[in-house]
Parts: structure tokens; sequence; C-alpha cells
């Protein structure tokens, strides 16, 4: 609401019209760490769990949207969030922040069942313009909902007064009533609620670079000081990069191991971007800590080094002796507290999703729509599978929006389209993996037009009917997903469905297997029924299990259509919204498939020079 007051004072400000589909070029990207001081403690027995949750305000709609979260960190007050959030800076635009913060009492990605510790707000321009890209601001305890509806309080104040001033032309000249209410409204919408202090969020901002290697390393330790009274130390490190102001930035956290001196840790990869930002002698410094449970670690001591020096591998110039300044200051004879030793150092280049597009990866979409009874009778206007001749369902909405991005990177455009939970002719029997041009043989449609003209008419002759069963078509995409894992192709299966899930023992077993493969599933639910099953299948936080068995990669992304129904009406929009953030994960999952199977992209054929045409290049 924020943004309509303010805009009616930028008005004259404004260049030109953001156009929401076709967007605007990035001026670069930006790299933002979130550390936070003093937080509120919401627990008994020991200090709060903190996570930090990171919204964006759309700029057509003012909706706050969750773009990420960062790790939760146990018992501290005072996080340094390691898992960043990489955005698109448009110098020319306001983009609009709002940092969350919660302490986690569960494993339930469900925010409502955490503690609120505060939030704020600020702009990424307002991040990136503080001195050295570093902006501190007080956490307040009021939600975004309170902020709501004092917003519109202020608001209805402020066309109360326009109404007046229409009436009354000769208030005209004294627009300060009206400027003091915007500018109010501006002040609670960057500052919240005045009233209890939570503590305070530092978020700093740094420009990434163009550099794409990743590197691998994997360090070990000797005689490092003992920490604990009945056993050894816990130890574990903590990487930083310098900044140009000479604080520093936590780029990396390795693992803790337990009980001893002489600790090996896991091998760990990093892009390089994030370790020094392509700037190879940019001090990278290192603290050694010893783990304890109540999340008041021990110092142990630390050393610094660089890229360069990382990067000459194992050799004696990467045994590193680990100091604690204050001991070293008090004791004369303080050598060292333990040493630490690179054991390897790898660096290969990070391929990108074009890369492999490039080279002749070939994306294959599939979709699954939902005919369980649920729905509601397709001939009724109440039914979620109702054909208005003036406006498509969700169905075909939710179908229309992925498949027409999706259908660009294959190229014969013939795609499989299931259903699943009806009874089929001429027999009535249930089926839950059936093809929606009544075709078991060939199941394909020509483009997404050709799906949806199939998806019209077996609505008039399949009978909707149940259960909801998600398992036969995610094995049916994997059947084929299976056959083919050299890298040429990379499979996508859209799930449309209105309800809650019947088999989900079984579609966890099946997604468990299907994460081995070259492919990724989106779940997208229409209606107003509870989504809980959905978004436990989506494993952003918590990586989906079966049988014991971790999934290898988080294949699942799920959204509920009724997020991205726009007020006003316009459907494009509400479906450039839907297509961007189900997609948005997708080239991730693909180069997580890719990377851990050792696929390299095939190299991009030459470009294309008609016959005849000779190549000219001017020097």
């Amino acid at each position: 609401m924020e943004g309509d007051v303010m805009d009616k004072l930028e008005d004259m400000a404004s260049v030109s019209e953001f156009d929401p589909i076709t967007g605007n070029i990035p001026a670069t990207k930006v790299e933002i760490t979130v550390s936070c001081r003093n937080l509120l403690d919401k627990d008994t027995f020991s200090k709060s769990d903190p996570l930090c949750v990171l919204y964006i305000q759309g700029i057509e709609t003012k909706q706050w949207r969750e773009f990420g979260r960062t790790e939760v960190i146990d018992n501290t007050l005072n996080p340094d969030f390691v898992r960043k959030y990489i955005l698109d800076y448009f110098f020319e635009e306001k983009q609009n922040l709002r940092f969350d913060l919660y302490d986690v009492d569960s494993k339930s990605p469900d925010l409502s069942k955490h503690d609120f510790l505060g939030q704020t707000f600020c702009t990424l321009g307002e991040i990136v313009g503080s001195p050295a890209s570093r902006l501190e601001k007080p956490l307040r305890s009021s939600t975004s909902a309170e902020i709501d509806r004092l917003e519109g309080e202020m608001l209805e104040q402020l066309v109360q007064f326009d109404q007046l001033t229409t009436r009354l032309p000769c208030l005209d000249a004294y627009p300060g009533a009206w400027l003091r209410s915007a500018s109010s409204l501006e002040h609670l919408w960057r500052f919240g609620i005045p009233g209890k202090k939570c503590g305070t969020i530092i978020l700093s901002a740094e420009e990434l670079g163009n550099c794409r290697d990743s590197a691998t390393m994997q360090f070990c330790a000797n005689k490092l000081d003992k920490k604990d009274f009945f056993g050894k130390s816990d130890p574990f490190m903590v990487f930083y990069r310098s900044n140009e102001d000479g604080t520093f930035t936590i780029c990396h956290k390795t693992e803790v191991v337990k009980n001893t001196l002489n600790p090996v840790w896991q091998a760990f990869a990093i892009p390089v971007r994030a370790l020094c930002n392509g700037d190879y002698d940019r001090t990278i410094k290192v603290e050694v800590y010893d783990w304890d449970r109540d999340g008041s670690h021990d110092f142990i001591g630390e050393f610094t080094t660089s890229y360069r020096e990382l990067s000459r591998g194992q050799s004696q110039f990467n045994v590193y002796e680990v100091v604690n300044p204050k001991k070293k200051m008090k004791k004369k004879k303080y050598v060292n507290s333990g040493t630490v030793t690179l054991l390897s150092f790898t660096v290969e280049s990070e391929y990108t999703f074009l890369d492999y597009i490039k080279g002749g990866t070939q994306i294959n979409f599939t979709v699954a729509i939902d005919f369980t009874a649920s729905n509601g009778n397709p001939s009724q206007s109440t039914s979620l599978h109702y054909m208005n001749p003036y406006q498509m369902n969700a169905y075909a909405m939710a179908l229309k929006a992925v498949g027409e991005i999706i259908q660009d990177y294959d190229s014969d455009k013939m795609f499989p389209a299931l259903g699943f939970g009806a009874k089929l002719p001429p027999d009535g029997r249930v089926s839950h993996e059936f093809p929606l041009n009544g075709n078991i043989e060939n199941p394909y449609c020509n483009g997404i037009e050709g799906i949806l003209e199939a998806y019209h008419q077996s609505l008039k002759t399949v009978q909707l009917y149940g259960p909801t069963n998600f398992a036969p078509v995610v094995n049916h995409v994997a059947r084929y997903a299976a056959a083919v894992q050299d890298g040429s192709q990379y499979f996508v299966l859209l799930i449309i469905t209105d309800g809650v899930i019947s088999d989900m023992a079984q579609t966890k077993e099946a997604i468990v297997n299907a994460a081995k493969l070259p492919m990724s599933i989106i779940i997208v639910g229409v209606g107003q029924a509870e989504f809980d099953a959905m978004v436990e299948l989506d494993g952003d936080d918590i990586r989906i299990s079966s049988r014991g068995k971790l999934a290898e990669r988080d294949i699942v992304q799920f959204v509920p259509f009724r997020d991205y129904m726009d007020r006003t009406g316009n459907h494009v929009l509400s479906m450039a919204r839907l297509a961007k953030d189900v997609l948005a994960e997708i080239p991730d999952q693909f180069i997580s498939y890719m990377k851990a199977r050792g696929i390299k992209p095939n190299p991009a054929p030459p470009p294309y020079t008609p016959p005849g045409h000779t190549l000219h290049t001017q020097i």
C-alpha cells in the first residue's frame, strides 16, 4: 500500500513504464549477507535458533513474496548467516525488501509454527548506497499484517483528504496535511510500528564478479588446543573473505568433527567468487573453534591465506599456524594453538544451464492433470474444471503459463499429457496414468494448444473419481528419464492438482528414486484446499526421505495457484508470475544433476553461415 502513496508523489519522476513480462536487464547481481545482533531470546533453557526470511515486493502488485531463507543457526542471539541472497540489482527501480527473523522450534517449514523475532524493511538501493554497502537497521516487533492494517487506515485518511480538496479547491494551496500523512506512511513502511526493539540486523551487499570457477578443497588440523574439560575439542572452521573497508564477510563453515585435536574435515566445494570474488590476492581469514552445544563456541585460533596461496595445492606453503592473538600477547613462550594443513585443492569451471542448452540438451515436458471428483462437476460453474467460454480455468492457466516457456527448449514440441483419478470408458476402470488424447501407444500432443485441446476432450469422456495418487505419473516419467542419463535430455513433470494427496508414502518413495534421474517435478495446487502435504514434498528446507533414504537432490517445487491470482483480473500477469516462480529452480536442479554425474556440456555448434557467404572479421 505504501507504494500506492509514494507512486502518487513520484509520478513526475517516472520516465518509462515497467514491462513486467519482458522485464529489464539487471545492472548487476549483488550478494546480500545477513547478520544480527542482540536478538530476542524466545527459548526458556537455551538461546534462540534464528532463521532469516527475505521477502520481495512485486512492482505492479505491491504483494510480498518469499524470496529465500537462510540456514538455521542453533543457540545464538548474534547469528552470522552463511547462506546468501543473490539478487538482480536494477539502478532504475525501487526494489523493496523485507527481512523477517524467526526462532525455529521444529522442523516444520510453516513459519507460523515458529516464534517471530522481528522484522525490518529497506530497499536494495538503500543497502548498496550505504557506506561500504553495509546497512544496520533496528528490528521491530510489528508484523507485516499490523503494518498493512495501519497502512490501510492512513491511506483511507489520504483518500478522504483528496475528496475534501476536490470539494474545496482552496485547500489545494495547503497540501501540508496530505504530505504529512504520506510522509508518515513512508516512515511507517521504513521503520515499522514504534515499539519494542528486537535487536539489530546488519545487511551487507557486494557486487558479484563474472568468475565461474568452483574450488574444491580439504583440510586437516594437528595438535589443536584442548578446550573441553571432560574430553578433547570438537573443532570446526569458519572462512571469511575480506572487504575493501577492512571488515570480513563469512563465506563458509565446515562441519564439526567431534572429540579430536587432529580433525580431518570433509572436502567442500565453494564458488571462487564467494571465496574472493575473482580477486586472487584478497585476504581470506580462517577461524578455528571448539563447538559447544549452548552456542558459546570457544575460539581456538586463526590464520590468513589467499586464493592464490591455496591454489598451490598441498605443499609446505599451505601448512598454517593457528594463532590465538590473546594467548600470544600473554605468554612469551606461546608458539601456536595447532596447525591446519591443506590436503587437496582442485578448481573447475562452473557450467551454466545455457551451456548445456547450447550444447544440445533437450528439455522434455510432461503434464499430469488431476481428474478427481473433489474438483466438482465440470458442467457447473463452481467446478475447478469448468470451461468458461470467456476465460481459462486455473488448470488451463497453470498449464499454459509453464508450458509456453518450457516448450522453447524442446525441438519437436510434442508433449505427453496424462490424467489421474478418473474412471475411463467403456468399463469405468479407475486410472491414475491415462493419456489425455486416449492413445496409450502415443500419448503425445502437438504443442501446448494440443494439450489444452486433449484436456478439454477428456473432460467430456471420463468420469471424475479418485483418489489423488501422484506416484504412478511420477514413476511414468521416471521410466523415460532412467533410459537417458547421458545429459542429452532432461525431464520436467508438471502436476496440477486440487487436493490432499492420497498415496504420500508411495509418492515420497517415487520422488527419492527420481532424484537420481535427470528430472524435476513442479506441483501447482489449484482451489482453496490445504496443501500442507505438498509443502512437505517441496524439499527446500527439509530434504524429502523414504524408508530412511534421503533424496539425492531437491527436485520438487510446489506453489499454490491462488497466490498468483491478480486482484485486478489481469491473468496475463498472473501467469507470468506463476511461470517465473515455478521455473526458477529448474536450472539449479538441472545443474545439480549434471554436476553430480560429472556430465559436461557438448561444445556449442559453430554459428550458422549461409552458403556462399564469407564471414568477415573487422580488426
